[in-house]
Order: structure tokens, then sequence, then C-alpha cells
């Protein structure tokens, strides 16, 4: 099969040339305006399928240069979508003409609720004509059927994308968000048609598939994404349908909302002008974790008339990112491969891809997806913040933090402590422990309402924090407070550990700089049937705090499980 690639040596056509470069049934037509470039990244791609470069002109004549290099399915990953020019659907019309299958990455709405006019001329040549194969619509598509499989109502669906800062983001990308910055978009909001401003309408969310290390929490805004018009004809129950991004650094997003406010005030007419600014200040400003993901809400009805809230969490390490949006795509042309065409038409193409297509093509990269559901009344303080990741820790782990009013422990444990005086002058402090060898421990836990108290007595020297949920910028997190000092630490699930990661902290309710904050290597792990526990703090020029490490058994049984 030839598949011919627009910007196939672009962001998201590269990734998808990488994700089909391993089939050797494949001939991977590599296009764009440079042959050059082309070629230098045929070079550079290892891989069994065939490659050649190509020069393509989407803006020149589509039909001939499509017929002299016969493709058997042409894929559009170029852009901008949202700026096509006078005629957008020039490679879509040719490839009718010509009964090739068509695919496209488009992200622009305009370009995507258009796509209906051809179908009735798709289907009379017999071909699929799939527009918006991206991660709006398709990828939000595919999770919100995944997420209300026992909603007869569907209520609202937001959906917000965070790429990471250090991804190279295309220019194409930057000239379609400064096509449409700061000007008014149509959405479904409360059941009617409202007018929101692209880059202005807001909202915050942290990005957390249960037992991974979360996304810090993240300002998205509203974007042209094709979900805005998708989604509400696909789900005719919807009353509210929104998308967004959200960018960082967070001086960089604030910036862009800055410059959109200005064409929302008629200062400026268009951001289109600045759009090569635009990426020039995003591959400058990249400061960050080289990370990126993507969240779907839905809230519904159940049969019984109760209301449900459940949330789809993807997040993608370093470079794993950039495939996701390619990833469709490439689940479609494999099917191809394999005799399973999809139906001829012109649409949209969130019908023909499933959540397991993507499922099955994340396993084999760093990216890691999961699903979280707003209980009430609110879980167990670890069990709400873990979610699904909570049923696959070790059994005594569970059972530790699987409790109603009150859990009592004891066992052994030793202790060390730093040597400075800076060191024992902190670990006194705070109340830790002496050193010693098969010291006895107990700990008390309490629950007070969504709270935890937890106390500690290691050979006589005692000391207590508390726990809870963390809010706002610490959603998601477990706060512990140990007297003026609270830390944001995640819960992360790695193999049978259960590590918890400093994200946050504060020092009498200033939040101090993540670089500042003690090294701390904390986990709770399963051993010989028992809890065992492991922690050490460190500080920076400082050396070894303390360190602990030992075992407890509960005092008393432990509560039914799933509470």
């Amino acid at each position: 099969m030839r598949v011919l690639i627009l910007g196939g040596y672009g962001v998201f056509g590269g990734r998808l040339a990488r994700l089909l470069a391993e089939d050797a049934r494949l001939t991977l037509l590599i296009a764009g305006r440079s042959r050059e470039r082309a070629e230098a990244f045929c070079t550079g791609l290892v891989c069994s399928a065939k490659v050649e470069p190509l020069r393509f002109d989407r803006a020149g004549y589509a039909l001939a240069q499509l017929r002299d290099n016969t493709p058997d399915i042409v894929v559009d990953a170029s852009g901008p979508f949202q700026i096509y020019g006078e005629d957008p659907y020039a490679v879509v019309k040719a490839c009718i003409a010509l009964k090739i299958p068509y695919v496209d990455l488009a992200d622009g709405s305009a370009f995507v609720n258009g796509i209906a006019a051809f179908d009735g001329d798709a289907k009379a040549s017999d071909v699929f004509v799939l527009t918006g194969v991206s991660s709006f619509p398709v990828l939000t598509a595919a999770a919100v059927r995944e997420l209300s499989v026992d909603m007869p109502r569907i209520e609202s669906v937001a959906a917000g994308i965070a790429p990471s800062p250090r991804v190279d983001i295309g220019p194409n990308v930057f000239r379609a968000v400064a096509s449409y910055a700061g000007k008014p978009l149509a959405i479904l909001r409360d059941g009617r048609t409202a007018t929101a401003y692209a880059l202005l309408d807001a909202q915050h969310f942290t990005i957390a598939p249960p037992g991974r290390l979360p996304l810090s929490r993240r300002r998205f805004t509203l974007v042209d994404a094709p979900d805005l018009a998708v989604l509400p004809a696909l789900f005719p129950s919807l009353t509210t349908a929104w998308a967004g991004v959200g960018t960082v650094p967070a001086i960089l997003h604030r910036a862009l909302s800055l410059f959109a406010w200005l064409v929302r005030l008629r200062v400026l007419r268009s951001l289109e002008p600045f759009a090569d600014r635009m990426h020039r200040a995003s591959r400058l400003l990249r400061w960050g974790e080289h990370r990126g993901g993507m969240f779907v809400t839905v809230t519904g009805t159940a049969a019984d008339g109760s209301r449900i809230s459940r949330e789809w969490h993807m997040i993608a390490e370093a470079d794993d990112g950039p495939f996701v949006p390619a990833m469709a795509a490439a689940a479609i042309i494999r099917r191809c491969i394999d005799g399973h065409r999809p139906a001829a038409g012109a649409r949209a193409g969130t019908g023909d891809v499933q959540l397991a297509d993507y499922e099955a093509q994340f396993a084999s990269r760093r990216i890691f997806a999961g699903v979280r559901e707003e209980i009430t009344p609110p879980l167990r303080l670890y069990r709400h913040i873990l979610g699904t990741a909570f049923d696959g820790l070790p059994q005594a782990v569970r059972d530790l933090h699987d409790f109603d009013i009150e859990r009592a422990t004891e066992g052994r444990a030793t202790v060390e402590r730093g040597k400075g005086w800076i060191a024992q002058r902190i670990a006194r402090t705070f109340g830790f422990p002496e050193a010693g060898e098969d010291v006895p421990v107990s700990v008390t836990f309490r629950r007070d309402g969504d709270r935890e108290i937890w106390r500690r007595n290691f050979g006589g020297a005692a000391f207590s924090t508390i726990q809870e949920g963390g809010r706002g910028r610490s959603d998601r997190l477990l706060c512990e407070r140990f007297g003026p000092c609270a830390f944001g630490l995640a819960l992360v699930v790695d193999d049978d550990r259960l590590r918890l990661i400093i994200r946050r902290w504060s020092i009498f309710g200033l939040p101090m700089p993540l670089g500042l904050a003690p090294a701390c290597d904390a986990y709770e792990c399963e051993a010989d049937g028992r809890f065992r526990f492991f922690v050490e703090l460190r500080y920076r020029f400082i050396g070894l705090i303390v360190r602990y490490q030992g075992w407890l058994k509960a005092m008393t049984e432990p509560a039914a499980h799933g509470s």
C-alpha cells in the first residue's frame, strides 16, 4: 500500500511516518513543499517500510500531482486547516475524483464541518473521506463513548490538551491559533448556543491518571476545535461542550491570552501577522517538565436517574506526546492493510476509531491513561486519590489505608539520623526519632472528616502529621502537614510499591520553589506478608536528615474492602 503523507516531515506527519515505519507492507511517500527536507527526513528514518521523498504543493494542481504519484491512500497532516485559502478542499475533491481514500488530521471546526458536503460524491466513488482524525475530535469522542457506556443521557463534555513545553510545535499550529485567537466561537453551554472567545474562556484542571505522577495543575483556554460542533451532533442530549489547550510555561499562555484580549477589544484585527513570532517565543520559553497529557470529562445520568461524573486522564512522557494525534490515522491505515476499510462517505472520523485502538499503541510507548469517577460520599483518603490504582496495591498496603474510624498498628523500625548539627537541629525541630536499631514503633491512624491524623511513636519519641486531599494547585495530591510545613505528595504506584513524591511545598502557607524542597525517598510495600515502610529525607548541602524503615501490623481487624 502506497501511503502519501502530506506534511510528512512535519511534527505530526513525521510522527505518523514513524508509527508506520516498521510495517514492511507499506510504501510511505513523504511529501511537502520542500523535496530537500523530505529527502533529509527519509534518510534519517529507520524503518522496514519503503520510503520515497516527494515534492507536493497542495496549493498547486492537486489532481495532476496525485495522478502522477498513484497513492492508495492520502493523509493530509500539513495544515493549518483554518486558513487553507480559497479552495480548502482541493485535495479532497482530487482524491474523490481519482477514487483514492483520504484521511486528514484537521483541527479546524469549519473545515471538519464542511466535509459533509462531499458525502454523496465520496459514496458514489466508493471511497472514504475522513476528517478530524486527530486528538480533537476523534480521541475525545472515543473517550466519551468509553466513559458514558452506562449513561442513557450525557449532559456535558469538556476536553483539554496539555502539550509538553519542550516539544517542538510546528509553525502551522501557531498560524492556526493566531487565525482565531480572541475571536468569537459558538459553543454549547447550559443547553444554549453561546458566544465565547478563543484563548480567553478558561478553566483549570489537573491531569492525573490513577497511580501515575500527575502534571501540575494547568490553565486551559478555549480553542477552535471540531469538538465544539461534532460532539453535540454525536451526543444529542449534550447541554455543554468545551475544548481547550493548556500551554506551559504559564507566562507564555498568559501572554497569548493578553494578545487575544487585544483582538477581542478590536485593538488588533488578528494575531496572524504575529504567528511566526509566537512560534519563536515558544521555542525560547521551554522550561518545565518534558511531559504532556490530555483529559476528557463527562457528566450524565445513570438509568436510575443518579448523576455520574467520570474523567479520562492521559499522560505522555518526553517526546511521545506528539505521536498521539497521529495514532488514529495509523490505526485506520493498518485496518485498511488488513482488509477492513472504513465505510465509504465523507465525515468526521469520530466513529471509525475506538479507545482500544489508542490503548494498543500507548502500550508500546511511555503513554499512560486511566479513568477516575467522582464518588459521593468521598472514598477513604488514599483510595480517593489513587482511584482504580488503589486495588492494584499489595494487600498489606491496602489493609493499612482501608479503615473506618481508627486503625492502631505496631511494629519495629531502624532509625538513622544525620551527623551534622544542622541536620540534628532540623530533626529535633520536627520531632523525628533518635537513631536506633530494632526500635519499637506504633502508629495510630484516625479519620477526621475527610482528613487523617497520623500519630507516630518511635521508642517514646512521638510526632504527628495531618493528611488530606489537595485542593487548588495541589489538586490530586496528598497534602501532609508537619508543623509549619505542608507538602503536596503524588501517590505513584511503582511496581509493587506505593511511592510518595514531593510535587509542592510551603512554609506557613507561603509556596516555596520545588527546587528548595528536601529530597524525599518514601515508599510503602509488602514483604513477608507485612506492611513495610521506608522514609529518607535529605537536604542539599546538609545531607541526611533522617532515615527510618521498618514494618507494621494492625492491632485491629482491617475494614471491609471497597468502602
